[in-house]
């Protein structure tokens, strides 16, 4: 009984036994839903707001590496930003930025490059 805990019956037709698993953490999971759609719906309007947004978040996952000693690579670290439950969003932020400064400002981007 004591295995059963964590799994609660699903509503309508028990007869068949429908179950399914309890998350251990799902208010973890309604915050990072929350954060997503903060991110996603914030609007790029102003030029200092970009210029910030674009500074403060990297093109390039900033965590790849080459370890190399004496010349000889050693081992690659490979980007772990896609591990960032957030990385989607805070990508299309920076992108959103980007377009506002080329589109609305006129601005040349390359820099952010």
């Amino acid at each position: 009984m004591n295995s059963l805990a964590n799994w609660t019956l699903l509503e309508g037709d028990t007869s068949q036994g429908a179950i399914m698993l309890h998350h251990p953490f799902p208010k973890f999971f309604n915050v990072l839903q929350l954060l997503r759609q903060n991110l996603n719906e914030i609007q790029v309007h102003n030029p200092n707001l970009a210029h910030s947004l674009c500074k403060l978040i990297p093109a390039q996952c900033p965590f790849e590496r080459d370890i190399k000693f004496f010349g000889y690579k050693l081992f690659h670290i490979p980007p772990l930003c896609k591990l960032n439950p957030l990385y989607e969003e805070v990508v299309a932020l920076r992108f959103r930025a980007l377009c506002y400064l080329a589109d609305e400002c006129g601005e040349d981007i390359t820099p952010y490059y």
